[in-house]
């Protein structure tokens, strides 16, 4: 095994979530049968209403009147005076000639900022296997299209039915459109689309943390209560239900925060072994690459995440190169650490240099800071990571060159594969299949996670053209995505 590995290389692929998905990978396939989902506290963490009603309130488009006629609708349901109907109503009045499209980009901007990285891994995973087998996936909520199509969006599920809001000519009239997608509402609109696609509902599958659900809970042939509340978890016992609960997203456990201050802890002693090292040894690389080792193993195993790697042999095979990885987490750098693990630095966005004590080792690892607002200065402080690779280190960066929120690959800035080219290596790409899920974007408080990671073969530059970089980087790209997939 390679230096610092996780894996055999030539050993069978990797497959995330193999345990939970199983019941639906060995299932029927095929578009009759459907897999009904509620959006919120199942497919995510959280409520996607409380959310949209932050942005509003904290973006300032949300007046008084609409600010005290949503705390009254809440106090009412709250205390069993109104119904689900009459919370919405009295919500959405203000909505009265707001257009339509207004709407839409709140509901875009509300999930970029903050449902994106609260959905939970392994609802993903659920959905994915769903539609791997064929299924009609469906999402089958109380909220409104707004809050709920950027998230099926993105997930590519393709049905979404919801509490729709009346709109006339774009603009709303500030009225509900009934019956309302909740409790029996819901039972209805799975019937609607059963009759529509010829799903077979007694053979179909219904994911929901609330007994509000029973409806639809009891018509589907597969219940599946996930996070259940009292109610729920109650009734899932005494019918024989099967139970799953989710930690990976929501208030982090004491566990999680102390894992991470003893990960963040352990950069402390690793510099100090690496000083004393290179001060012996006469040899700065020497005390990077043990200061790095080290770090790279103490803090991914304290913060409880376990590296597996596919294709291990070919971060060794040529070197040096330049090595790219998808930018998915605050985590990335450090994973990147462990598996290179010497001879190697880094490109990172001038900010990095600012960050006290980490921004100092760094620079003294030799990671080239770049301002990425400004194109000529930053392609001329790469200049360094040319001659670095040129002297035998190799290079890692990410040619995304910001974090994702989601999964989803961004467009591939050229930066990486120029600098290939220049120096005359190989570019290998690295593929991090669930980072985020240890880490998403924005997130302080690392999770226990199993990360994939797939190490591409290294790809030769020598031939490369100026003039056909463009297409080079589609290719690679196009590799990136299919291992990303699976």
């Amino acid at each position: 095994m390679a230096p610092g590995g996780t894996a055999p290389p030539g050993g069978p692929p990797l497959t995330l979530h193999s345990q939970l998905t199983q019941e639906i990978r060995t299932g029927p396939s095929g578009p009759k049968i459907a897999a009904f989902f509620d959006l919120d506290q199942t497919l995510l963490a959280g409520f996607s209403a409380s959310a949209f009603f932050r942005e509003r309130l904290m973006s300032g488009r949300m007046g008084p009147r609409e600010l005290g006629e949503s705390i009254a609708g809440a106090l009412s349901f709250s205390l069993g005076r109104t119904g689900f109907s009459g919370l919405m109503s009295a919500t959405t009045a203000a909505y009265r000639g707001l257009a339509e499209s207004a709407m839409v980009q709140v509901g875009q901007e509300v999930f970029e900022k903050h449902l994106a990285t609260s959905i939970y891994p392994e609802s993903r995973a659920l959905v994915r296997a769903h539609q791997e087998m064929g299924h009609t996936v469906a999402i089958v909520s109380s909220a409104t299209r707004y809050q709920a199509e950027p998230l099926a969006e993105n997930m590519g599920i393709e049905h979404v039915l919801c509490t729709r809001l009346e709109v006339v000519d774009g603009a709303f009239t500030g009225r509900v459109v009934r019956p309302t997608c909740y409790g029996e509402g819901k039972a209805d609109a799975a019937r609607g689309l059963a009759a529509q696609y010829d799903l077979e509902i007694s053979e179909s599958y219904f994911y929901t943390d609330s007994h509000e659900d029973l409806p639809l809970l009891d018509i589907v042939g597969k219940p599946r209560p996930l996070n259940p509340d009292s109610r729920l978890a109650q009734i899932a016992k005494e019918r024989g239900w099967p139970v799953r609960r989710f930690h990976s997203r929501g208030a982090p456990s004491a566990g999680d925060l102390i894992r991470t201050g003893l990960a963040l802890w352990t950069a402390f002693p690793s510099m100090a072994a690496g000083l004393a090292a290179g001060v012996v040894s006469g040899s700065r690389r020497e005390g990077v690459n043990l200061a790095g080792s080290i770090w790279g193993d103490l803090a991914t195993s304290l913060a409880g995440i376990d590296l597996r790697v596919e294709g291990e042999e070919h971060l060794w095979s040529h070197r040096p190169a330049v090595f790219i990885f998808n930018h998915q987490s605050g985590i990335d750098a450090l994973l990147m650490i462990k598996l290179l693990r010497r001879d190697v630095t880094g490109v990172g966005k001038k900010e990095l240099r600012r960050i006290p004590i980490f921004g100092t080792a760094f620079a003294l690892s030799g990671v080239v800071f770049i301002d990425r607002a400004d194109t000529g200065k930053a392609i001329e402080a790469l200049k360094p990571a040319v001659e670095a690779l040129r002297q035998g280190q190799s290079l890692a960066m990410a040619p995304e060159g910001t974090r994702s929120p989601t999964p989803r690959l961004g467009r591939f800035k050229k930066g990486a594969f120029h600098i290939a080219m220049q120096a005359g290596v190989p570019i290998v790409p690295i593929v991090f299949r669930n980072a985020l899920d240890a880490l998403p974007k924005g997130g302080l408080v690392v999770r226990p996670a199993t990360v994939e990671a797939v190490v591409l073969p290294p790809i030769d530059t020598s031939e490369w053209q100026r003039e056909n970089l463009d297409a080079e980087i589609a290719v690679i790209r196009n590799r990136v995505l299919d291992a990303l997939e699976g």
